[in-house]
């Protein structure tokens, strides 16, 4: 079972499944799949959030990549209620 915290969105559980599943990828390409049904901007939006709280890295050029903070979140293992923000 996950725990969300109240600063998550909708898109941030679809965010970090996708690139759990098909590694780093950019905010275009993810709207693009099928998995996460978000626009571009707000994909951009909540990527730079998740990297707030340590639950994804930014690559460069756009692309953003699962923390294994976002992959223990994503298996249960984490509260999200007990990140900040660096």
């Amino acid at each position: 079972m996950r725990f969300d915290a109240d600063w998550m969105s909708r898109a941030d559980d679809r965010i970090l499944e996708h690139l759990s599943e098909a590694g780093p990828d950019t905010p275009k390409e993810m709207a693009d799949s099928d998995r996460v049904r978000f626009s571009r901007q707000h994909i951009n939006a909540r990527c730079k959030t998740l990297v707030k709280y340590g639950l994804l890295v930014h690559l460069g050029n756009g692309v953003y990549d699962i923390t294994r903070t976002g992959e223990q979140y994503l298996a249960g293992d984490l509260d999200a209620r007990d990140l900040v923000p660096e």
